[in-house]
This record gives C-alpha cells, structure tokens and sequence, in this order.
C-alpha cells in the first residue's frame, strides 16, 4: 500500500462526506470521486462506469484515457449479463476481470487496474476502476479503508441520482403543466395560488407572475351564481373528506372591466397526505365557451326548424283535409291552385330536408362534388327564367362578361348557390330589379346578385354566413333555417373560390362569389 495513504486518508473520507452533504450535480460528484480515487491508488488514469437503468455499464466519466479506447469498451459494457438477484456477485466482478483484461491487453502487459465496487443500500450503483503499473498490495486494514470510501462514494452517487431524477420528473411536470390547453391551479391547504400555469393566464388575459400568490377568491370571481357546488361550499360540507373526492363547478368568471365574462368549468381534486390531513388543492379550468355555443346552438335548430316545418305541414295538412271533404263539390280550378300549393310546401320541405342532410354532411367532412364543364352565363340565365315566373314584383336581369370561359364545376352544386342567392333576393327586396353579374378575371370569374331591397345591416355582416343564423329584424317577417348562405359558401369554397358580403349602403344587398379558371385552385378575386 502507498505510505502517504495511512496519513491522509481521514481526509479522503472527509473529502466524500463534504461531496455526500454539498455536491448533487451527478457529473461533478463523479469526476470529484475519480480524482480522489486516483490520488488514493497512485494511479496513471481511470473511469467510473455506472449501472444502466436499461440494463448493461456506461462509462461517465474518466481521466487521461483515449477516446477510442472508450468507444471500444462501449458494446462490451453494455452487453453484460444482467444478474437483479445479486448483482455485486456477477456484474461487478465481470466488469473488472472485462476491464483488466482489455488493460493488459491493450498495453500489452505494461498496466494492471484496481475496480472499487460502488454498493449503496444494498444495491450496486457502479464501479471506479483505477489504471496502473503495478499490483495490487492492500492488507486487510487497506481494502475495509478502500471498502469505506468506495460506500461512501456509492451513497453521494446514488443521493445525486435521486436528485437527477427528482429534478427531471419536476422539468416533465412542470412541461406538462404548462403545455395543458385546460387551465391549471395547485392551491394550498389555505387556498393560496401556488402554480398557475400560463393557460389559465391566458384566460384572465394576465401574466402568472400576477396570478401566483393571490388567494382562490381574489382569482375565482363568479359573474352570477354558478351551477354546482363552489370550493367554500364543497368545504363546509366536509370535503375533500367525503366520499366523492372530484368536485365540479361550472359558470361565468369574472375578468377585468375590459373583458366579458368567461364560461368556464372547474375541477378540484384533492392531493392527501398519508395521515389524511389536506396538502393541495388541484383546479383544473377549462374554457366552455364552445360547450355553451353548441347549446345554444342546437337550441336554435329546435327553435328554428319546428317552427319551419310546422308551417308548411299545416298548409299541406289543411289542403289535404279540405280537397278530401265528401260534402264539397270543388271547382277544378280551386283543386288545381290547392295542389299546386300542396305541391309547393312539399318542394319546400324537401329543400329544407336537403340543406340539413348537407349541414350534417358539410360537419362530417362528406360534402360531395362531381365536377363537369360549366357554362355559368346559361345556367344563369336558365334560373332567371324560373324564379321570374314566380314573381311579377321583380325583375331579374343577366348581364355577364363575353365570351366568359367554360369552368370546371359541380353544375348542380353552383346552380343550387344561385338559387338561395336569388331567393334570398326575392325573399328580403319586395320589389326592384335583381342582377345577376358575372365578370372574369386572369385566374377566376366572379359572380355577383344585387337587389334593391334594404340591405344587410353591418352588424349581421360577420354572421351571416354562420348556421342557422338570421337577421333579427327579418327573422320573423321572411321564412328560412338559416342554412342557405352557411351552405353555398361550403360549396364555393369546396370549388376553391370564396364567397363574402359587399356592404353597400342604402344600395340593397351584394353577394359575390368566385371560381377558379380551368381548374386553378385560386380563388382570390
């Protein structure tokens, strides 16, 4: 054994005892603890390889050792047997006999190498081995001092992999937490905002800096009363000790002055301690503004639709019941305008029927579209006719660019948007000349239908195209579902053009869409 190492090795041990309480970077501690063990064992260089938790070695750290030669001991080490019963019996004496070999080998006979197992609470963390020109010498006495410091490196090591892995599974929650969509609080037993993450902040429309620290109450501010049980109310029932640990909370919270308020639901669970007593409070808030618009929403389609149906199925039903009176004898002419308007309620609900198959299908992703040759000034044209029979109180007119290009379209699909354009025209202007105009661009044709009606008031502009939306000044003075510009804009867009409101004022309504020239995708006017 080295004479200098009787005198110093107290202060080996109290070198490793200082790196145990102070140092819990992994990659220090073991360049430290390998520094320390080459002094110890006067020796040339060295390496600590480390258990995987894969299976198999990994060298971590080493001194005055060639980068090749670690990259040759790579695959040896990591295709070591595994023995989990027992593994200081045969993983930590096959890694020496591995190492001294390739030692000898590679400095043909010239070094030997001394391995201290690393062993902490009964399981092996890894091995120091110490490259050298001469043999082991140890006594008794040498190898329990070499014994006590390898476990008290062992211990340092296992103590800076403890905290490793408690400050990576803290950098994945805190990722966690702050990638969440749903907003998240972690309160104390106090009600004393710990962890906001920046969704939640998002929000209020405020930093976490600002949220952080405040109390429950000062953050969770209820425009009305809310649906469910508050936090304070759950509390004074008992929770989080009864038996249904989750509760739940649903309603309006208050923001600043500038904002309105947000519908939002609110989960807390409760984070226990072993002895029961309360330690956090975990809030996740999650944003149901859209849960509350598709209620509103379907609320609206009920509305709607019952109403519309009613109407014509009450015309039909009146119609039938009175034709089919044994006590009448009709005019044929009565029977005629009485089936023709049994004929036109029917065409109607048919419609109806149609655009909410092709709402349903537009949601679904399965809005079809057979595309053919289309002349746009024909089946305008063809249109105008129909709908000018239909009405003495307006005039429609034609008026579109020539020659205008043949395009590539779904003809049924295109004359089913100018039939609600023309419709609608009819429908919101109760007399007047309505246009229909096409022009052509480099790489689109546009079309437009103009009436002489009131207009769309700039308010509605935004919603018009939404489902089931109507005018509120119109809504109870014409007929519809609100599905007739939702549905042409899908189809415009399914052709790659698009379709929009031009606002012109005191000037009746403007409705213009545009298609692609020879199959071109842009629709840009």
């Amino acid at each position: 054994m080295l004479p200098d190492f009787r005198i110093r090795q107290r202060d080996y041990m109290l070198e490793i005892a200082r790196a145990l309480t102070q140092e819990l970077d992994l990659d220090k501690l073991l360049g430290r603890i390998l520094d320390i063990s080459m002094e110890m064992l006067a020796g040339h260089a060295g390496l600590i390889a480390l258990r995987a938790e894969t299976g198999g070695w990994r060298v971590h750290v080493s001194r005055n050792i060639q980068p090749a030669f670690l990259r040759f001991l790579e695959p040896f080490l990591t295709d070591l047997p595994a023995n989990s019963e027992d593994p200081e019996k045969l993983e930590v004496p096959e890694v020496n006999r591995l190492l001294k070999e390739l030692t000898y080998a590679a400095s043909m006979g010239l070094l030997t190498g001394v391995g201290l197992p690393l062993l902490a609470r009964k399981s092996v963390v890894g091995v120091i081995f110490i490259f050298r020109n001469y043999p082991d010498v140890f006594s008794n006495n040498d190898r329990a001092l070499l014994r006590s410091f390898a476990n008290q490196a062992a211990i340092a090591v296992q103590n800076a992999q403890l905290y490793t892995q408690v400050s990576r599974e803290k950098q994945r929650l805190d990722a966690l937490l702050d990638s969440a969509a749903d907003g998240i609080l972690i309160l104390d037993a106090r009600h004393q905002i710990e962890h906001c993450n920046p969704a939640f902040a998002r929000m209020l429309e405020k930093s976490v800096r600002e949220i952080r620290g405040l109390d429950h109450d000062q953050v969770i501010q209820w425009a009305k009363p809310p649906n469910g049980l508050t936090l304070e109310q759950a509390e004074a029932g008992g929770w989080p000790l009864t038996p249904h640990a989750h509760i739940y909370v649903e309603g309006d919270l208050k923001r600043n002055s500038q904002l309105p308020a947000l519908p939002i639901g609110i989960t807390y669970a409760p984070l226990l301690a072993k002895d029961g007593v309360l330690v956090n409070i975990i809030a996740t808030v999650r944003d149901i503004t859209r849960f509350r618009q598709a209620d509103e929403l379907k609320s609206t389609f009920v509305s709607i639709i019952s109403h519309e149906l009613k109407t014509p199925v009450a015309l039909i039903k009146g119609y039938v019941s009175t034709l089919r009176r044994q006590d009448a004898d009709w005019d044929p002419a009565i029977v005629q305008d009485s089936l023709a308007v049994i004929e036109e309620e029917s065409d109607r609900l048919a419609e109806m029927i149609e655009n909410m198959l092709d709402a349903t299908r537009l949601q679904a992703g399965v809005l079809s579209i057979k595309r053919s040759d289309v002349s746009l000034p024909d089946l305008a044209k063809r249109l105008a006719t129909r709908f000018q029979k239909q009405s003495s109180r307006h005039t429609i007119v034609v008026d579109f660019d020539e020659p205008f290009p043949i395009i590539l379209a779904d003809e049924t699909r295109i004359s089913q948007v100018l039939s609600n354009l023309i419709s609608n025209a009819m429908k919101y202007a109760s007399h007047g000349e309505i246009r229909i105009r096409g022009t052509v661009g480099s790489n689109h044709v546009m079309v437009c239908v103009t009436d002489q009606g009131p207009g769309i008031a700039s308010g509605d502009i935004p919603f018009v195209f939404d489902r089931f939306y109507r005018a509120p000044d119109m809504a109870r003075a014409t007929k519809g579902a609100g599905l007739g510009l939702y549905l042409s804009r899908a189809i415009i867009e399914s052709h790659g053009g698009r379709m929009w409101i031009d606002p012109v004022p005191e000037q009746g309504a403007r409705v213009c869409f545009t298609l692609p020239r020879g199959g071109d995708e842009s629709g840009t006017p």
